[in-house]
């Protein structure tokens, strides 16, 4: 408990996101300053930065999901705050009332241009109390060095976000129906519903730092781990089949569509030349040109035969996987469940939960 208030309050918060913050921080920083002082004609000991640009940073290396800190935020937030700062001291020579009006104006623009960025109302400050280092570079301080810093760290935290694996920008892509029907995916036909989001949010009268798509996708997953915990006895053993038909990395296109066409399957495990689980394909991955299976089979979901049956919902109902192959520790085969394994299991606890309200009736 005597720590507790140096425990992370961001949700998903990560020792190695954190430690990933403080690599790319500086390294953004100082090349920043350095190509920014570089494009000025200054030398490389030079570095042209602006203060926001630190705080840009923070977001843009801790939090790079968050809506804040995508590149249009970052680019158009303090490049627009500043401008908007520019104007004000222009017009305005109160110091003290020119602050308040540079970041309430500031505030306002980055709403209507949705650019909202924390350090815009840095660069809208800056922009009226900097002194003569602002007032030298007049209605060209938004652009340099401004924009130019913003547009540098931008890209360098793409280049550094890619190195690391890290989804950024932000992009939440939205799970379609993968049989390119009007229907909504399997997962999103039971539980809440979009417009549920929407009245939850409009009573809360609260705004939060997360994305509505990225909102409806958290409680979605909350919603099927809660449905996974509430059956964990049910284990993936009880139910697997575990006459599985697979077929060698080394065999033909030809016999793995045999295969799947005789046993009526729509995924085909496939096992390397030690007999351990390689990977799966389905009669999608054969329709490329291939003369062996090893060349277009794809990551198949696995599991132990321990693990909790309906802890699988979130993979079987994604809408791109049909099937899970359960292995042990060796990626050996034991067994497979399917999308209809799994929705006969469901269907028969329900009946068992319902069976001794019937008997009481």
């Amino acid at each position: 408990m005597a720590f507790r208030f140096f425990v992370p309050i961001l949700a998903g918060a990560t020792l190695r996101e954190r430690l990933l913050a403080c690599i790319g921080a500086p390294i953004g920083i100082a090349l920043t300053g350095v190509i920014s002082g570089l494009a000025m004609g200054g030398g490389p000991h030079v570095a042209l930065l602006v203060a926001p640009m630190g705080a840009s940073a923070v977001l843009l290396f801790a939090v790079p999901s968050s809506p804040l800190a995508q590149p249009w935020s970052i680019i158009g937030g303090n490049s627009i705050s500043a401008l908007v700062g520019v104007t004000v001291a222009h017009f305005v020579h109160d110091p003290v009332i020119a602050s308040g009006l540079a970041v309430a104006l500031a505030i306002a623009t980055m709403s209507f241009t949705r650019c909202l960025h924390p350090p815009g109302g840095a660069a809208a400050l800056t922009a009226v109390l900097g002194g003569p280092a602002v007032l030298s570079f007049g209605f060209l301080f938004p652009l340099v060095p401004v924009a130019l810093n913003s547009t540098i760290l931008v890209a360098l935290g793409l280049l550094f976000h890619r190195l690391s694996r890290r989804n950024y920008p932000h992009v939440h892509a939205p799970v379609g129906n993968s049989h390119a029907t009007a229907d909504p995916p399997a997962a999103k036909r039971v539980g809440f519903r979009p417009e549920d989001v929407d009245a939850a949010l409009a009573a809360l009268d609260e705004t939060f730092d997360i994305g509505r798509d990225d909102l409806e996708r958290l409680l979605r997953q909350v919603e099927l781990q809660a449905m996974a915990r509430s059956h964990r006895t049910l284990l993936c053993r009880d139910i697997m089949s575990r006459d599985v038909i697979s077929v060698p990395e080394n065999a033909t296109a030809a016999e793995a569509r045999k295969q799947l066409l005789d046993h009526n399957i729509r995924a085909l495990p496939v096992v390397d030349a030690d007999g351990r689980l390689a990977g799966a394909v389905g009669l999608r991955e054969l329709t490329q040109t291939t003369e062996t299976v090893k060349g277009v089979i794809s990551k198949a979901g696995t599991a132990s035969p321990e693990t909790p049956a309906m802890s699988l919902l979130p993979v079987l109902t994604d809408g791109r996987s049909h099937a899970v192959v359960i292995v042990d520790v060796e990626l050996r085969i034991l067994g497979l469940i399917t999308q209809t394994d799994l929705l006969a299991a469901a269907a028969r606890m329900q009946v068992t939960d319902k069976s001794p309200l019937k008997a009481v009736a």
